[in-house]
């Protein structure tokens, strides 16, 4: 690595090693988004990166959240918190330095332009709102004065990319069947695990028809209605799913509002949806339910099959260039923690946290998944640690243990105090996210200690 007297990396190289166990299983995907994310929000100028999988003597594991981004984003991190420590620098300045800007410093090191960057705002925002430099220097003189007990303070960036690296699978097909009744029933590629996947999904269709979210009825996604599902990853499931259910739905609506403009001879941007009441022109008002009854009197088709693929996207592993993604999601957070350099045992005192979310479908289920992830990025920094022996046995099989508690596990004394939890909706910016014509940011503040081992 090479950098300059302000910090600005000026070439790197990076190697990254995945531990594949003793057969590959997914290791190359993840190994791939390592590499893509080794950059994470810095431009990286002249960079090899390098992946290998790497076979070992242990059993296989497959990915969770992340898939391989949180790891390679972890590298450069380190790396920018090493010249920080270098030069003498606050590393957030550091990092600020290193950050994609415009013409000549937007492309990364697999030649995909970063567009719709707003990572500069969103830091500056942070690190006034959290207070980050009073409390920085507060911190100084705290650890001054306490030889025990030492606190620290982190203002870190992420751009993720959102599609799979694996170009097919970014595909995903919906069918849509509405009933005489006013009912709709619905069945889409992705799997509802609890991230309200279904929700979101049901609220397109809902909202495209401008109709109750009550008047869908989603089944149990099967390959007899809808085969050749990707998998739910990637944090793609609802861009995919979505949009192949809107494709089916505005089919259906389509050939509703084509029978009514010849029916009723109007203009077919006469008929309006709304609230669950058609509007055709001045000539007649209809429930939607008595106008899909309508609509089958006259018999015209009110099923179809949606399907979506993602645009734009492509990769050339033979010549490591390309758009692997069709948009990147950024985010800053600030965490503030003390710990007692005699136990190890340490305290999350507050976490800022202010993310890209696009035009929020359910800003209730997103404000859940910003939770969600820091939460569980927590835990695996922390209190994940496997350890394998000399004969590839897996020795961590329990939760960790300290002196004054024989078992500890992930549970709510464990994170900072949700209730002090302050989601606000920003809206902004242009982007190219399929469910936005405006870009939004959640910010939200964890307070209230937490007690766990290093």
């Amino acid at each position: 690595m090479g950098f300059d007297d302000n910090g600005v990396i000026q070439g790197i190289e990076i190697v990254v090693a995945g531990n594949a166990g003793h057969s590959p299983d997914l290791s190359r995907s993840i190994v791939d988004r390592a590499m893509f994310h080794s950059d994470n929000a810095y431009f990286l100028g002249n960079a090899t990166v390098t992946g290998h999988c790497v076979k070992t003597n242990t059993a296989s594991n497959t990915a969770y959240r992340g898939f391989g981004g949180p790891q390679g984003m972890m590298t450069i991190e380190h790396v920018m918190d090493t010249i920080a420590c270098h030069l003498g620098k606050d590393p957030l300045d550091v990092r600020k330095a290193n950050y994609y800007a415009g013409e000549g410093r937007d492309e990364t090191h697999y030649y995909q332009k970063v567009e719709d960057n707003f990572i500069h705002e969103m830091t500056a925002e942070l690190e006034m709102s959290c207070d980050y430099q009073a409390r920085r220097k507060a911190i100084a003189e705290f650890n001054a004065n306490s030889p025990i007990l030492k606190k620290g303070i982190s203002l870190t960036p992420v751009k993720f990319g959102i599609s799979f690296t694996a170009t097919f699978l970014n595909q995903a097909g919906a069918l849509v069947t509405v009933y005489t009744d006013g009912s709709i029933s619905l069945n889409h590629g992705g799997t509802e695990m609890g991230q309200g996947l279904n929700t979101k999904v049901a609220q397109i269709v809902a909202e495209t028809f401008s109709v109750d979210i009550s008047a869908i009825q989603i089944t149990a996604t099967n390959t007899e209605k809808v085969p050749n599902t990707s998998p739910t990853a990637a944090s793609s499931g609802t861009d995919l799913n979505g949009k192949a259910a809107q494709n089916a739905a505005l089919t259906i609506k389509d050939r509703m509002v084509n029978f009514a403009s010849s029916h009723f001879d109007v203009a077919p941007e006469e008929v309006v949806f709304s609230n669950g009441i058609v509007t055709i022109g001045d000539k007649k008002t209809l429930t939607f339910a008595d106008f899909t009854e309508l609509c089958w009197l006259n018999q015209i088709s009110l099923a179809a099959s949606g399907f979506y693929r993602t645009p734009k996207i492509f990769y050339d592993h033979d010549k490591a260039r390309g758009r692997p993604f069709y948009y990147f999601a950024y985010g800053v957070s600030c965490s503030e923690v003390i710990v007692d350099t005699l136990t190890g045992e340490y305290r999350v005192l507050r976490t800022d946290i202010l993310h890209d979310v696009g035009a929020s479908l359910n800003p209730a289920i997103d404000v859940g998944q910003v939770e969600g992830g820091f939460i569980q990025g927590m835990g695996w920094l922390t209190t994940e640690e496997l350890v394998w022996n000399d004969k590839g046995q897996l020795m961590t099989q329990a939760p960790p243990v300290t002196r004054s508690r024989p078992w500890l596990i992930r549970r709510r004394s464990s994170i900072p105090n949700s209730s002090r939890t302050a989601p606000t909706l920003k809206t902004r910016y242009s982007t190219p996210k399929p469910w936005a014509s405006r870009r939004s940011c959640w910010r939200f503040q964890c307070g209230a200690p937490s007690v766990m081992p290093l």
